[in-house]
């Protein structure tokens, strides 16, 4: 029986469930795997502060020497989260030869040369899985069962907040802000929310899959992003009239000449297997050239889904003689698209004349944008609601006709704009 020594970085809720899960497990991980896993230290920033009452006291310590310079610990699992100090103490365990386990897509999706370097140096190796999707494994998939695909394309929903927020809205019919302060309540949204709500934790994490999926380097720059802090009940209901729901999703695509990367909410047709993922739930959809289309679908977050991923990452690290350390190119920049092609949900609030329809379908067809459907709601007393959802056109030319149409004497404003995947 193999015994391997490691220490935690944090006892928060991840932390905690960390250790349940190696206690709890220990005797079916050592049956499954031949391995017994012990933790003989957790860095903790406040020895005073009462923690789960089933740990040892003796375990923690508020030195981090402690760990590195412990010969006996090979591997460090860190749950500190955000980038500072979590980057810099990541950096020491890997040129302390530890070995490091993370659930940290801010550090792994801003740092991932640097990281990937200092294990490489040192012969340890850098597990993430956690990172993305909470307990789905969708990063040791594309690791060790893709690896004969190119991978074309990635689209999914990977913040359950966000997803609660939305599914709300669309089943009760109730505001952005009213959904909002009941996630807080019920803890599926921070007190700030605004990594969530305005799409960056899911940049961070489509930073760390398309880089992955791709083999290139896709740094969180290149991707454009968009919150749902502007989406309404009202694009809602009209999307369900056309036959749409309303996701924040994470959208790469390969086309082996350029590179796609967003994070905005989108229209998703009722009958796409994206569509019928609710509450907190994350789903991953993979389009791969040999094995077509698959999906991956969990909880993408809590302290038992991601503990789940992290001690998976730690048995395989125990377990592994030569530890897999990925290498990417770092692409020309001009190779990210920035004027992709898709179809554009557009609502409108117009005054109501007459010759305000033809004027605004002038100026889309000026800009080479075509119209498929559109949709007049009864009027105010003195605006008018007005939707239009085009054919596909590239985002150069919707934005020039957007900017265009706010400048027309028959538009009140242009109350949201929202792209559309199929």
């Amino acid at each position: 029986m193999k015994e391997v020594k490691i220490a935690l970085f944090g006892c928060g809720n991840i932390g905690t469930g960390v250790y349940k899960l190696i206690r709890n497990n220990c005797i079916k991980i050592m049956d499954a795997e031949g391995v017994s896993i012990v933790i003989k230290k957790i860095l903790v920033r406040d020895l005073s502060k009462k923690r789960y009452a089933d740990i040892d006291e003796s375990l923690f310590t508020n030195k981090i020497e402690d760990i590195l310079l412990d010969k006996e610990i090979d591997i460090v699992a860190e749950f500190i989260g955000g980038e500072s100090p979590a980057k810099e103490y990541i950096l020491k365990a890997l040129n302390h030869k530890k070995t490091v386990v993370t659930a940290n897509k801010e550090v792994i999706a801003k740092h991932f040369e640097a990281l990937q370097e200092a294990a490489r140096q040192n012969e340890v190796g850098l597990y993430y899985e956690a990172s993305v999707g909470g307990g789905m494994p969708i990063i040791r998939a594309i690791h060790q069962s893709l690896q004969a695909n190119r991978i074309q394309s990635v689209m999914g929903i990977i913040n359950g907040t966000t997803n609660y927020i939305l599914s709300k809205m669309a089943e009760e019919g109730r505001e952005f802000e009213d959904v909002l302060s009941e996630a807080k309540e019920l803890g599926y949204a921070e007190p700030d929310p605004t990594a969530d709500i305005e799409g960056y934790d899911a940049r961070y994490k489509l930073s760390i899959l398309a880089t992955l999926c791709f083999n290139k380097r896709v740094q969180i720059n290149n991707i454009l992003c968009e919150g749902i802090t502007k989406i309404t009940s009202v694009d809602i209901q009209y999307a369900r009239e056309l036959g749409y729901g309303v996701k924040l999703l994470a959208i790469a695509k390969d086309t082996q000449n350029s590179i796609e990367v967003r994070v905005h909410p989108t229209f998703i047709p009722i009958n796409h297997p994206l569509y019928a993922v609710r509450d907190a739930f994350n789903a991953v959809y993979i389009k791969g050239d040999s094995v077509g289309e698959l999906m991956f679908y969990g909880r993408g977050a809590g302290d038992m889904p991601t503990g789940s991923a992290i001690v998976s990452d730690i048995i395989t690290a125990s377990t592994n003689k030569h530890h897999y350390v990925k290498l990417v190119a770092t692409p020309d920049e001009e190779i990210f698209e920035d004027n992709w092609l898709t179809e554009y949900y557009i609502r409108l609030s117009v005054f109501d004349k007459p010759g305000v329809l033809s004027k605004i379908a002038g100026i889309f067809a000026k800009y080479n944008v075509s119209i498929t459907s559109v949709l007049q709601k009864a009027r105010g007393d003195v605006t008018a609601p007005l939707i239009f959802v085009t054919h596909e056109a590239h985002e150069k030319a919707v934005l020039s006709a957007i900017n265009e149409i706010k400048k027309c004497e028959y538009v009140n404003s242009v109350e949201n704009l929202i792209r559309v995947e199929k």
